[in-house]
């Protein structure tokens, strides 16, 4: 497995005005990270002018982008209008190089009632993800859903889709800490998606069980009521090593992107991250 990192890890500089989206490539390939993901992209250029630029920088880098992960929702919003929104999000993984694109497919658990329980919504979300990859195949760029937006969090969701969409060309980015926003134990969930992994994510949070008080600043709930804050790839609680081997043994043997959206100055964190995982491999 190479390790590669998200350009989300670097949100925190690129917010505060440390760095700029473009600087991300030099960044990565200074901390000596071997592929890259990128998400989130800050700027005021137009987003596939962005793509085209971060791609040719990547190149000249000698980093390959692996993954461009955007938004999506297929319930709050027009399915069709949707579709073709994402769509026009592949042309850009396309200018990036990227080998894989991960969209959403809706974020949080509709309100509207019983009726639209995970598995009635299930044909919609379906119908979404399958016109996407198909467009995609086109391009040869693989689609994915993540363990990501609690709704379609847990990994049996996350099969489900899968199963669902039935075509060869979507699968799953395993994002080993996200389950626990679920509530769901990590090396549990990644044991279920691996065999369906196209890329994955290392990432580790610190955790607060629900019976604790609120952490504050820096913290978020659970689906269940505890609480996590992002940090350093192996100060928390994610089984990284295990879920490491869990991939391996499916036969992963591909990226894993580092993802840090922890309080620590990341810069020093994707160090020690780096570090770390490296040890763990």
């Amino acid at each position: 497995m190479r390790i590669g990192v998200s350009s989300y890890s670097f949100h925190q500089a690129v917010s505060a005005g440390r760095m700029s989206t473009y600087d991300i490539v030099d960044a990565a390939a200074k901390l000596g990270f071997e592929a890259l993901d990128f998400a989130v992209l800050l700027g005021d250029d137009p987003i596939p002018e962005m793509c085209a630029k971060l791609g040719r920088q990547a190149k000249d880098a000698g980093l390959p982008v692996k993954n461009y992960a955007v938004s999506a929702d297929f319930l709050a919003n027009d399915l069709d209008a949707e579709v073709e929104k994402t769509c026009r999000e592949v042309d850009n993984a396309a200018a990036l190089g990227a080998q894989t694109f991960r969209h959403d497919v809706t974020w949080t658990q509709p309100k509207q009632g019983a009726a639209f329980t995970f598995e009635s919504v299930l044909p919609r979300l379906a119908e979404g993800c399958r016109r996407v990859t198909e467009y995609a195949a086109q391009r040869g760029i693989k689609t994915m859903v993540e363990n990501h937006g609690q709704f379609v969090q847990d990994s049996a969701r996350v099969l489900a889709l899968i199963d669902a969409v039935d075509h060869e060309n979507f699968g799953a980015l395993v994002d080993m800490g996200n389950f626990l926003c679920a509530d769901e134990a990590p090396e549990k969930a990644v044991g279920v998606l691996a065999p369906y992994a196209f890329h994955a994510h290392a990432k580790d949070f610190l955790y607060k069980p629900c019976t604790a008080a609120d952490p504050g600043t820096g913290w978020f709930g659970t689906r269940g009521g505890a609480y996590l804050r992002g940090t350093i790839i192996g100060h928390g609680v994610v089984p990284v090593e295990a879920a490491l081997r869990i991939l391996g043994r499916a036969g992963y043997d591909d990226t894993v992107a580092v993802e840090f959206e922890g309080l620590e100055p990341c810069e020093q964190a994707l160090a020690i991250s780096l570090e770390n995982l490296r040890r763990l491999l």
